[in-house]
C-alpha cells in the first residue's frame, strides 16, 4: 500500500553547533552509519536516510524545506547517472538503488529565504500540502524502531481520532533546555492529550520532549501565521500547536517506546551519540 499523505522535511536549519563543517555542508548531510549487506556497513547523509526510511513505510510524496545557499542537499538527491559510470560496481548497485527510489517519488523544493525558525520553515509548505493531512519530519533527527514505526503510529492515532488537529510524539528527558514541553492528560496506555506546550520552559510541567516529527492537519497553517516570534527570536512550532489548543482543538501525543531510539545530529555530542549507535546497529 503506498500511503498519499505527503512529508514535509525541514533542511534550512543553520548548525552553528556543529561550525566550522556546517560553514558549506548542510547539517542534515551530517554522515550515520548504515548497513550494505550482511555486515557491511556505509555511510551515508542523515537526510538519505531519512528519505529511505520513509520510502520504506510507502510514503512517496515530499515536500524539502531548504536554503539556497546550500545547494550540497539539491545536488545530492539529483539522479547523476554519469557519476555512477566510473565506481565500483557494488556501489552502483548502492547509488542506482536510491535512484531509483527517487524516480519513484516526487520530491518538491521549496526555500526559505531566512531561517528564522521551524514554525517559519513549515508554514512555508502550506501551498505544497494544501487542504491534507500531513507528516512533518525534521531533516537533523530519525528515530530508529525495532517494530512499528512512530510514522505509522502517529497515522494510526489520526484514524482513530478524526478530530484530532495534531498529533506529537514525545520522550521522556531529563533536560528540557532543548525541547518543547507538553502538560498533558493520559487516556490510555500510550496515549495522551496535549493541555499545553511551551517552547524550551525554564519550570517544565511534564518530564517529556516533544520530538521533530508530527502529524498535522492542514489547520496548523493558519495557527503559524497567528503566531509571532519567540524563543530565540524565531517562529516556533511549539508556539502554533499552542495556538490551536487555545483555539479548543485537540491535540494529543504518543510516547516513544523503549525499543525506539532517537539519533540526532544537532550537537556535536549528540552526533558522536549518533555515530557510535548507527555503527553498533548498522
Amino acid at each position: 500500500m503506498i500511503f498519499m499523505t505527503k512529508v514535509v522535511i525541514t533542511a534550512a536549519g543553520k548548525g552553528t553547533r556543529l561550525l566550522p563543517f556546517t560553514k558549506d555542508m548542510p547539517k542534515e548531510m551530517m554522515p550515520i552509519f548504515s548497513e550494505k549487506s550482511a555486515g557491511e556497513k556505509i555511510v551515508i547523509p542523515l537526510l538519505q536516510y531519512i528519505f529511505e526510511q520513509l520510502y520504506d513505510m510507502n510514503f512517496r510524496d515530499y515536500c524539502f524545506i531548504v536554503r539556497k545557499e546550500k545547494r550540497a542537499i539539491q545536488k545530492h538527491f539529483k539522479i547523476q547517472k554519469s557519476y555512477i559510470k566510473n565506481i565500483p560496481n557494488n556501489y552502483k548497485k548502492i547509488m542506482n538503488e536510491f535512484y531509483k527510489k527517487l524516480t519513484n517519488s516526487k520530491l518538491v523544493w521549496i526555500n526559505q529565504p531566512k531561517p528564522l525558525g521551524f514554525g517559519h520553515a513549515v508554514k512555508q509548505a502550506e501551498k505544497f500540502v494544501g487542504k491534507e493531512d500531513f507528516i512533518v519530519h525534521a531533516g537533523d533527527a530519525v528515530i530508529l524502531s525495532k517494530y512499528k514505526h512512530p510514522v505509522l503510529r502517529l497515522m494510526e492515532v489520526s484514524k482513530k481520532n478524526p478530530d484530532a488537529k495534531a498529533i506529537l510524539l514525545c520522550k521522556k528527558v531529563q533536560n528540557s533546555k532543548r525541547y518543547g514541553v507538553p502538560d498533558v492528560k493520559k487516556l490510555s496506555n500510550n496515549l495522551y492529550l496535549v493541555k499545553e506546550v511551551e517552547e524550551k520552559p525554564n519550570k517544565p510541567k511534564s518530564k517529556f520532549g516533544i520530538m521533530p516529527l508530527y502529524y498535522f492537519k492542514p489547520e496548523i497553517f493558519a495557527s503559524l501565521k497567528n503566531i509571532k516570534p519567540g524563543k530565540g527570536g524565531e517562529y516556533q512550532l511549539t508556539d502554533a500547536i499552542q495556538d490551536l489548543i487555545t483555539k479548543k482543538q485537540k491535540v494529543l501525543t504518543i510516547i516513544l517506546n523503549q525499543f525506539e531510539e532517537e539519533i540526532d545530529v544537532g550537537t556535536v555530542e549528540t552526533f558522536k551519540h549518533s555515530q557510535e549507535i548507527t555503527f553498533r546497529k548498522a
